[in-house]
């Protein structure tokens, strides 16, 4: 899957934008220079628009993609200035990209070869919307993303790249890139360099449309897919688009008739949510690989944010699925998107990770405890932001059912086993809450400190729809 993803992205990249040549040290001070005047002075945008070059040789060399199916573009960020070393007291790496109109994209983030390698530094972006014209402020990528991810010694954890969070800026057509490292940050205990990662690149994800219910589409294998902008391929004939909300009462029904052959199925399990499924949202299957991945009991559910930004409206939400979709599969390189759920500022739940949202899906959400447990997502950034009510009450009704399903109290404690983390050692046997935030398992900010002090109140209100 990797030399795949890795061909059609070197396609898109090539087809994309034709970049200028690398910077020579002295240019690339002077763009520094440049990025951080801009910086103290926002207003500055407009002129930046007005500076932008025109597209270069080759630029549009291959016809637009399609937007109903949507795309990654992949911009390379400039190599280290040659000669550079840590110890040449030259301060930190610095790359940039300056002003450049791109095709068409809602979603980004930076990626780079090595999924081991950190980008210890900070990341700024700033993009043009496409309705208003104007440029946003900078904002900054959320660099520390490896935490969330397949565990390393599993085949999907050992073929993905390194990554940000990825971020979604709404539809834009033009972007500027700043990425500076730091010397003066540790990671698990190590002193870092003031070198980045190499082969960094700036993705750009166009999520596309939602292919239309009655759009016949052919479905060729993976290794007979075109290299750019493969036909949507529709979710397997007869599965709704959404999973209706049930009762309890019929919840339990639905459970003793799938399981008449076993005992009589669990006394406390909540009411079933009303589950938007990947058909619902739009889900290319083309994208994920051809099988499904599972683990044993769910006994434990991880609560996440994205880290995406809260600038989305709940129309939307689909969109910037379909959008960490693409960077999750295409430009982190994992199997499928990572979370098992998500859920919006609106309430609504949605399935993640292909494999049936009634199973115990083996997700890539919390390095070290993807086994026996699975990932729910609230779409946002909750560090400072107070998650809605809306959201909260969701991730307490999902719980209730998903881990009624498997006897788990939402209020109560389980004894996981560690895959290897920055706080565990892989074998560590760990105590946690059965709905745990991530940084319970891995020493990282999410689920964004406002979320992680509501998870309380979602355990003592999941636990009560279970019927305890």
């Amino acid at each position: 899957m990797r030399g795949l993803l890795a061909s059609s992205i070197g396609v898109t990249c090539a087809a994309a934008l034709a970049l200028p040549a690398a910077l020579p040290s002295g240019a690339l001070a002077a763009t520094a220079a440049h990025l951080r005047a801009d910086a103290a002075d926002t207003s500055t945008g407009a002129r930046a628009a007005d500076a932008l070059p025109a597209a270069p040789p080759g630029a549009h060399s291959l016809p637009a993609a399609d937007d109903t199916t949507g795309h990654t573009r992949s911009l390379p960020l400039p190599d280290a200035p040659a000669g550079r070393s840590s110890e040449s007291g030259e301060g930190p790496d610095e790359r940039a990209l300056t002003p450049r109109e791109v095709e068409p994209f809602s979603l980004l983030g930076v990626v780079w070869d090595d999924p081991d390698a950190h980008l210890e530094g900070r990341v700024q972006v700033r993009t043009r919307s496409t309705a208003t014209g104007a440029w946003s402020g900078w904002q900054e990528l959320e660099s520390h993303h490896d935490d969330h991810g397949a565990d390393r010694s599993t085949p999907e954890g050992a073929a993905g790249r390194g990554a940000t969070a990825p971020l979604w800026v709404g539809r834009s057509d033009a972007v500027e890139l700043r990425v500076t490292a730091r010397d003066d940050h540790r990671h698990q205990g190590e002193r870092t360099t003031d070198r980045l990662p190499e082969g960094l690149r700036l993705d750009l994800v166009d999520p596309g449309e939602a292919p239309a219910p009655q759009e016949p589409a052919p479905q060729p294998t993976r290794a007979g897919a075109p290299a750019a902008t493969p036909a949507a391929l529709p979710a397997p004939a007869g599965e709704p688009a959404v999973l209706p909300e049930l009762t309890r009462e019929e919840t339990l029904a639905e459970l003793e008739a799938a399981r008449a052959a076993e005992e009589r199925a669990q006394p406390y399990v909540g009411p079933r949510p009303k589950i938007v499924t990947r058909k619902g949202w739009g889900a290319d299957e083309r994208l994920r690989e051809k099988n499904f991945a599972y683990t044993g009991k769910v006994k434990a559910a991880f609560v996440h944010h994205s880290a995406t930004g809260n600038n989305y409206t709940c129309a939307e939400a689909p969109s910037v699925i379909r959008g960490i979709y693409r960077y999750h599969t295409q430009s982190s390189g994992w199997r499928d998107l990572g979370y098992n759920f998500m859920v919006d500022k609106c309430g609504t739940v949605y399935e993640g990770r292909a494999g049936g949202v009634d199973k115990a899906v083996l997700g890539a959400h919390t390095l070290g405890f993807n086994s026996n447990s699975t990932g729910i997502a609230v779409l946002g950034s909750y560090s400072s932001v107070k998650p809605p009510k809306a959201a909260v009450d969701a991730v307490a009704k999902l719980t209730a059912w998903k881990l009624g399903l498997s006897g788990a109290n939402p209020k109560g404690k389980v004894t996981l086993t560690s895959g290897g983390s920055n706080l565990y050692a892989k074998g560590k046997k760990v105590s946690l809450h059965v709905i745990s935030g991530h940084r319970d398992g891995y020493s990282t900010e999410c689920p964004g400190t406002r979320l992680y002090g509501q998870l309380g109140a979602a355990r003592s209100a999941s636990a009560r729809l279970q019927g305890r």
